[in-house]
């Protein structure tokens, strides 16, 4: 490799880091006179934190921080605004989730239903398919956040493709991880818990319109969704990589093998089941009892670290990504000081012309065109959270000069936002996925484009078909 190839990505984030710098001062001086101080040091450093969010040219973490600093820098708000994401239920929702993923992963219990599963199913591709499928989904109600459930399957795959011998250009390879990318990120859509995306969500209806939905009322809005989307989008994926004619009796054996060494539960295992149950309980009780599903996380992460009670020691429970609670605490606090600072107002007035309002003001155009934006969207705006945080305030106000319900659009958007499949940059299973080194871009391009558009249907004929019947309709 010449020093030219080792020096491009540098380079290349070193331009994108000048030219978000560039922009940023741009905007900020270059704004009309009318536009205030604060609207104007907000829009800007909105902007430049969407650019860096989306692009990378820094750690997301690091560009977190950033956000927060040139807010307290340039003052458009008080600092009490600038920090008051933090003290957002969702923060410790997240840490919560995180911590619980380390519990669970420090037991068997993953492993074990691994080694069940393929020791039951693997004796075929298919099998072998519909199993690692299945894992993917089921993960979803203990595990909140995507990224970790699709660093838990990782070992899971390789150890696939290792027993069986996969090579990298076969399409059983392909097909086990990009359906593994898109699995996992389907999987956060009926579990309100389950994205970093579904939780900013609602704290940006509490924000924006007084509102908030339930775990239960999430799942009843969203599950006939999450369903038709797991069926179509792996039977899309299976027709486009179908596996090559291969034995997995082998693969099968060995499962059977680890699992029978694995041995009955143990009682780390059985405390972990039995704090998980719990948890879904009280995120499924949330109607009843009225407790946010943050005290459910945090309650189960307690039990967990407990003496006795629990099954692992505290301070491995505080090795959690800390660059995803400052992403979630910034872009929170950058909303807050979008309301504070009047430039929501602003950015509202620019993106709402009353053309659009008129059309938005017609549900049966509002839902496809909720849908289509908010992919579109997505492309340009590949962090998920950013593109939550920075799209659906501009949604919830345009419903509510159209007249339509804003928690209805709302949820219309986030689901759509959470479904990546085109680029590897859209979410973080893709990244994960594709860092494994055995599948590339072009890989995701053509199944993601497919599963795109019939996701976009799906999501369409279910609001317009199901969300009626149970009173759920902007």
């Amino acid at each position: 490799m010449t020093n030219k190839e080792n020096h491009t990505p540098g380079l290349r984030r070193i331009i994108i880091f000048a030219a978000a710098t560039v922009l940023f001062i741009a905007v900020l001086i270059l704004l009309p006179e009318g536009v205030g101080w604060s609207e104007r040091a907000t829009i800007s450093i909105m902007l430049y934190g969407l650019i860096l969010w989306a692009f990378a040219p820094i750690p997301i973490g690091l560009t977190s921080m950033m956000v927060l600093v040139l807010l307290m820098l340039l003052r458009p708000v008080e600092i009490e605004t600038v920090l008051s994401g933090f003290a957002s239920p969702a923060v410790f929702l997240i840490i919560g989730g995180m911590m619980i993923a380390i519990g669970v992963n420090h037991t068997n219990l993953i492993r074990r239903m691994t080694y069940s599963l393929l020791a039951t199913m693997g004796s075929s591709a298919k099998g072998i398919y519909i199993g690692v499928g299945l894992l993917n989904q089921i993960q979803a109600f203990f595990i909140p956040a995507t990224a970790v459930r699709a660093s838990l399957m990782m070992p899971v795959l390789d150890g696939i493709i290792k027993e069986a011998d996969i090579k990298k250009e076969s399409n059983f390879n392909k097909l086990l991880y990009i359906s593994t990318a898109f699995g996992i990120s389907i999987s956060g859509v009926a579990v309100l818990t389950a994205a970093i995306g579904n939780i900013l969500t609602i704290e940006l209806l509490r924000l924006y319109a007084g509102v908030s939905i339930s775990y239960l009322e999430w799942f009843i809005y969203t599950a006939p969704i999450w369903i038709v989307l797991v069926v179509v989008i792996m039977f899309i994926l299976w027709k486009m990589y179908t596996p090559e004619e291969e034995s997995f009796h082998a693969l099968q054996k060995e499962m059977k093998k680890k699992n029978e060494e694995i041995g009955r539960l143990g009682s780390d295992e059985i405390k972990c089941i039995l704090i998980l149950a719990l948890t879904i309980l009280i995120w499924l009780t949330e109607s009843w009892h009225g407790y946010h599903p943050t005290f459910g996380a945090l309650f189960a992460v307690v039990l967990m670290a407990l003496p006795i009670i629990g099954f692992i020691e505290w301070q491995k429970m505080l090795k959690i990504n800390f660059g995803i609670v400052l992403l979630i605490g910034a872009t929170l606090s950058l909303g807050y000081s979008l309301i504070e600072s009047g430039a929501i107002d602003l950015l509202e007035w620019l993106v709402s012309p009353q053309i659009i309002v008129e059309i938005f003001s017609n549900p049966w155009l509002a839902i496809p065109i909720t849908v289509i934006v908010s992919h579109i969207y997505h492309l340009g705006v590949t962090n998920v959270s950013t593109a939550v945080i920075t799209l659906l305030p501009v949604l919830i106000s345009l419903s509510v000069q159209s007249g339509q319900d804003p928690v209805v659009i709302s949820v219309l958007s986030a689901i759509t936002l959470l479904l990546g499949f085109i680029l590897v940059v859209e979410t973080m299973p893709n990244v994960v996925v594709h860092s494994t080194g055995r599948v590339e871009q072009q890989d995701f391009l053509l199944p993601g484009l497919v599963s795109t558009v019939a996701s976009i249907f799906i999501i369409t004929g279910v609001a317009y078909i199901y969300w009626p019947l149970i009173g759920f309709w902007p």
